[in-house]
């Protein structure tokens, strides 16, 4: 049996994923959770198990090829496995390794129509994170029936011809409803713009109508991407004039060479987010110049500490733990605006987000639960981030959930600058070079090592004197680190 394998949400709602390298090839034959290609998601690379056994019979898209979620990405040749009705058992381990939660189905929409038209079927294989078991079949229908009426608006006159090619549909999993179906349901009930709901919450993160908005999806479904880009036309002066370049203006005698580089992966996800918090959270900066002579003594006295024998201790190890102490006394800092509910939500933990510039572009993982960690402990987990982050290899998990974030510019020998939230937080605080230089010290002035802190804060969460509390007692912790005995 030739059965195709749609590509997964891999987590966190994603849209698309980039074929990044294809491990497998026509009529090779793979064994269940052989790892068949790495993915580029919006957030990180992931290796991709395979859910059948059997043989290659197709591959759907060339490496280098953006895919979209649910669309087909291989064929196999299940063969005797299906012949003899059994299949391979379900491995639990392989949920984390495509960064799917167990208690989701992500390509329920898209794969699974032969287990909804032979219910009483064997059910096929399971692999945790890329579909539901066969007695949930009724679940996934009516799943599928809310999303299509999402989608699709109703046709008063020929419902049960919906319905009937959307049984046709699941069971050959292959073949689309007509598009006369869609332009007959546009033309008779097209009351709202069709998109998906993660779409329609970022146009209203981003103060957009749909109703201005054309679709360049299937069927005229409105993406991510063409939100996007209506809000950066929105952003742009209207009396600016801007001309294509032409493509071969870069060939031209005098005219300046251009390379074009496609927007898309990690660079792409970083832009959006960017985008929606710069235009949906008032930021504030306010900086610091802190006098961290004694921290960076303390640095240079752990070095030769057995305890911490072998550990990368920097000044963000510090500054890391410094911000945990100081959220506990200003607790405004690590909170979330809640748009839908109108509320404010503080967290009891600190998910510690750190920045990290990767080849594909700007990743925040975070340290889930970074202020119960001593200070030896706190340094693992952050070199343990930054190393997985330069690899490509960060789980979905470790990038999302974080509730305040810390930027070091200072590896770049860059002193300070107004750095933009995370979406979904309320503060970020970036620590600047630490710099020799002369510096009033009891009285007299002295050469001390000093660092400028730059907090950025939402000013709807965050007043004016909580985020200067919260970055006197960061600056006060670094300025003598025995100040954190009386802020535990």
């Amino acid at each position: 049996m030739i059965r195709d394998f749609p590509l997964p949400d891999l987590g966190e709602g994603l849209t698309e994923s980039e074929i990044v390298a294809w491990r497998v090839g026509v009529g090779d034959r793979v064994e269940l959770n052989q790892i068949i290609a790495d993915v580029e998601t919006a957030k990180a690379v992931v290796e991709l198990p395979s859910p059948y056994t059997g043989v290659i019979t197709a591959l759907h898209a060339a490496e280098g090829e953006t895919v979209d979620v649910g669309a087909p990405l291989f064929s196999c040749d299940t063969g005797a496995a299906d012949a003899s009705g059994t299949e391979p058992a379900e491995d639990p381990g392989s949920a984390e390794s495509v960064g799917a939660r167990p208690e989701e189905s992500p390509s329920a929409g898209a794969g699974d129509g032969a287990a909804d038209a032979a219910p009483d079927a064997a059910p096929g294989p399971n692999l945790v994170g890329y579909g539901a078991s066969a007695d949930s079949a009724p679940q996934r229908r009516a799943r599928r029936a809310s999303l299509t009426a999402d989608l699709v608006p109703e046709v008063p006159s020929a419902p049960e011809a919906m319905n009937t090619e959307a049984t046709n549909t699941e069971a050959t999993s292959a073949a689309a409803p007509s598009p006369a179906a869609f332009e007959s349901a546009a033309a008779v009930g097209a009351e709202r713009p069709r998109s998906t709901p993660p779409v329609r919450k970022l146009a209203r993160d981003l103060g957009l109508e749909l109703d201005g908005i054309v679709g360049t999806g299937e069927r005229g479904l409105i993406t991510r991407d063409d939100v996007e880009r209506a809000a950066s036309e929105v952003s742009l002066p209207e009396s600016a004039d801007v001309t294509p370049a032409s493509p071969s203006s870069g060939s031209e005698p005098g005219s300046a060479a251009e390379t074009r580089i496609p927007i898309k992966g990690v660079r792409k996800h970083t832009a959006a987010a960017m985008v929606r918090s710069a235009f949906t959270a008032p930021h504030v900066t306010e900086f610091l110049t802190v006098d961290v002579t004694a921290t960076m003594e303390l640095l240079r006295s752990l070095r030769n500490d057995r305890e911490f024998a072998g550990r990368k201790v920097t000044p963000l190890t510090v500054v890391a733990k410094a911000v945990c102490l100081a959220a506990r006394r200003t607790p405004e800092v690590n909170s979330r605006w809640e748009e839908e509910s109108q509320e404010i939500v503080r967290f009891a933990g600190v998910n510690l987000g750190i920045a990290a510039a990767t080849e594909r572009g700007l990743v925040v993982p975070n340290v889930k639960a970074a202020e119960r960690m001593p200070l030896g402990e706190l340094a693992d987990a952050i070199a343990a981030l930054a190393d997985t982050a330069r690899a490509g290899r960060t789980s979905p998990a470790d990038l999302t959930g974080g509730t305040i974030s810390i930027t070091n510019i200072g590896v770049f020998g860059i002193d300070a600058g107004t750095p933009i939230l995370n979406p979904g937080e309320a503060a970020i605080l970036a620590m600047g070079a630490v710099r020799r230089q002369p510096w009033e010290h009891r009285g007299e002035i002295a050469l001390r090592e000093l660092m400028t802190l730059s907090l950025s804060f939402d000013h709807r969460l965050v007043d004016g004197a909580q985020g200067s509390r919260f970055l006197a007692d960061v600056g006060a912790i670094l300025r003598e680190p025995g100040r954190a005995l009386t802020m535990a």
